[in-house]
């Protein structure tokens, strides 16, 4: 049973960034009422109301795994340990993006699945492998007809955006080679809530796993959890490796019941921490607004740094215009000149000279926040403050 306990309001797709045209034709955006549920059975944590998949990713889908040195750094160091560790002859990724994690691997021994076909365009220009197409059943038929097993599966933020959780993993279980291993990583849904990272919500996010709910998931397909990493990445994110059932050459880590056994303390089983949390998320609201209020009545320009899907769901839950926050600055060429979704703020190229002469910056990409540090130590000696709601609002 799915039991709502987060309303995070009316919001737009968080990564349609409106182009000029559209903004000046007063192009009509797609709005859906945000709501977050608790499913009592399974402990799976999801959007109440689904977006069409091919709403969300097309030929214009902006981000790309490569401009983030985070990213980049992470991939590099988790390829090194897969081939050291697992020597798979043949690699399938899911999701696959621009290839900042295939480009670690041979050639012709990587499988790419990519539905935006920008991206996939990327990946085949390198000579990878891609199939530009939407992960189900069918195309692991296709896959499966051609290469027969694949060793290692992997999936970066990507599962939780597929709608039909059953599919997926009916489709991975049918190429996944005897002692084959799969590997996922996405946000944590127990980070999410110590840091009241509401943001982690929004259209693509269908799903927020915990282990607990992970686990109860692949059961059904003789699927168990081996091992689990935390990372820092996208503000914490869980790295779950999965073996089939049948597998014993494979032992089970004390990684996994460590990890099940923190998200219990918390209560991640439970819906009153849920209801709790969405509490939380209301007084987080009103702080921040508070904050921003006070820097502009003191005639303060406030400048957003990194226009992210993250940040379109503050804006629109929080109510935050162009009469708090003036423009945001990125690195994505997709973004650029464009308009947060939802909100009439103009995303600028990333400029040094701006932030020189700004001394508030809203932080739209906290999830990089070491990384962001580092490349504006300048801002930050000279005086310059960042604002963040996570895990509290305040000025850094």
């Amino acid at each position: 049973m799915n039991k709502k306990f987060l309303n995070l309001g009316l919001q737009p797709l968080a990564n349609k960034y409106l182009t000029k045209k559209e903004k000046l034709s007063n192009f009509k955006e797609d709005f859906y009422r945000l709501e977050v549920c608790f499913n009592t059975k399974n402990k799976l944590v999801s959007l109440y109301k689904k977006i069409n998949v091919k709403k969300m990713f097309n030929n214009n889908y902006p981000y790309k795994s490569s401009l983030s040195l985070t990213m980049l750094k992470s991939f590099k160091e988790l390829s090194t340990m897969i081939k050291k560790k697992f020597k798979p002859k043949l690699f399938l990724e899911i999701g696959s993006n621009d290839g900042a994690l295939v480009q670690n691997f041979n050639k012709n021994k990587v499988i790419c699945v990519e539905p935006c076909s920008n991206l996939a365009k990327i990946t085949k220009k390198k000579g990878y492998l891609t199939f530009d197409k939407y992960w189900n059943f069918k195309l692991a038929k296709k896959i499966k007809s051609k290469f027969k097993t694949v060793n290692i599966v992997y999936s970066a933020n990507t599962l939780t955006h597929i709608e039909n959780l059953n599919d997926v993993f009916k489709s991975i279980t049918h190429i996944l080679s005897k002692n084959g291993v799969l590997i996922i990583e996405d946000p944590s849904l127990l980070e999410c809530l110590k840091k009241i990272s509401y943001d982690q919500f929004y259209n693509e996010h269908i799903y927020l796993f915990s282990a607990i709910a992970v686990k109860n998931i692949i059961n059904k397909f003789k699927l168990e959890i081996f091992d689990i990493q935390v990372l820092d990445t996208h503000g914490g994110s869980l790295r779950y490796f999965i073996k089939r059932t049948s597998n014993k050459s494979i032992l089970i880590n004390k990684s996994v019941k460590k990890q099940i056994k923190k998200e219990i303390n918390f209560g991640l089983n439970n819906f009153s921490t849920y209801k709790k949390f969405a509490q939380k998320v209301k007084k987080s609201r009103n702080k921040l607004n508070n904050i921003l209020k006070k820097v502009k009545k003191n005639k303060n320009i406030i400048i957003g740094y990194g226009a992210t899907a993250k940040a379109t769901t503050i804006l629109n839950y929080c109510g935050i215009d162009n009469d708090t926050i003036d423009f945001f600055l990125d690195t994505t060429p997709g973004k650029v000149n464009k308009f947060m979704p939802g909100k009439n703020i103009k995303i600028l190229p990333y400029n040094k000279k701006i932030i020189d002469r700004t001394n508030y910056m809203f932080l739209g990409a906290w999830n990089f926040k070491k990384e962001i540090f580092i490349k504006e130590s300048k801002f930050i000696s000279n005086g310059g403050k960042f604002i963040t709601h996570v895990p509290i609002p305040k000025i850094i």
